[in-house]
């Protein structure tokens, strides 16, 4: 093969992408060819090695041992050939990455943190997208998302990013915060929520409060809005420790008694598994993984956690 290297570039990058998706439809979508030209590119490899790299059946392909070994290797260099591009680029030249993630986590924990990454990385330049719903990843959209959820969605690849935490908190001016010594007592206050699946009434119960009669709550749609709200005395608030904490540190907010809720959702980065991330995205991902390790909410919370 090294004979004649350009002949089989094309073909080794059918392979990877073919890999990536189990799918040879898929892998034509995203390198603008059509299935059989990417089918006709694996066969011409297969071929030449004398061996088969897909498993053909009625529902897709799956890789042979041989063909994760080649699509690994053809993986890899790919990505190096990649950062080498970024390399060379001439000094000045910027590349673009695009994050969607909520409004309430970019506003408390990514933007604070972002400076960061653009000392690290002055060439790169940082378009980033919230909303509430789940990005979508179609052509043309952003490269990469930061979501709080079950980490498995149809379609992407994701990693673990920060665990979360619950637990009330209110505005220290509050008439008669003083007065509340138990989670029961939370009970008799106005409370806010937001639209988080997990509430209120999963931390009473875990907070050992069954008992308590659950009050209507004032709602919002946006975590932030919900933190403005108890800030401004209009009742406590179910926060999640990513969102609060600056809150917190600048005091205004202050936690109630009664410990933390380990969260049912996480945090993770995700992309597509149909598009491989640039060497621009993929050093945004391995930054975020680093600024999450080196985040120290759970020490500091350890110790009162349900």
């Amino acid at each position: 093969m090294s004979s004649n290297r350009s002949v089989w570039l094309s073909a080794l990058g059918a392979l990877e992408a073919a890999a990536r998706h189990q799918n040879f439809a898929h892998a034509a979508d995203e390198l603008h060819l059509t299935a059989s030209a990417v089918s006709h590119q694996v066969r011409k490899l297969e071929g030449h090695l004398g061996v088969s790299l897909f498993q053909r059946h009625a529902r897709g392909v799956s890789l042979t041992l041989e063909g994760r070994l080649l699509a690994d290797a053809a993986g890899n260099a790919l990505t190096d050939i990649d950062t080498v591009l970024a390399a060379v680029r001439p000094t000045g030249a910027t590349t673009r990455v695009r994050i969607a993630t909520l409004h309430s986590f970019a506003n408390a924990w990514l933007l604070p943190r972002l400076p960061r990454f653009l000392e690290r990385h002055p060439d790169i330049r940082l378009s980033v997208e919230t909303e509430i719903a789940l990005t979508r990843f179609d052509e043309g959209g952003p490269d990469l998302g930061i979501r709080h959820g079950p980490g498995h969605w149809p379609g992407l690849a994701s990693q673990h990013l920060l665990d979360e935490y619950m637990y009330p908190v209110i505005s220290p001016g509050f008439p008669d915060r003083d007065a509340v010594n138990s989670p029961s007592d939370i009970a008799r206050l106005p409370l806010i929520a937001d639209l988080a699946r997990q509430g209120w009434l999963d931390w009473f119960r875990g907070a050992g409060a069954r008992r308590v009669r659950l009050p209507p709550t004032h709602t919002f749609s946006d975590s932030t809005d919900a933190l403005q709200a108890a800030a401004h005395g209009l009742g406590a608030v179910l926060a999640r420790e990513r969102i609060a904490r600056p809150w917190l540190d600048d005091g205004r907010l202050v936690r109630l008694p009664g410990p933390a809720m380990r969260a049912r959702f996480d945090y993770f980065v995700i992309h597509p598994l149909h598009r491989r991330p640039s060497a621009a995205a993929q050093s945004l991902i391995g930054w975020l993984v680093d600024e999450a390790r080196a985040d120290p909410c759970a020490e500091r919370i350890a110790s009162s956690t349900l």
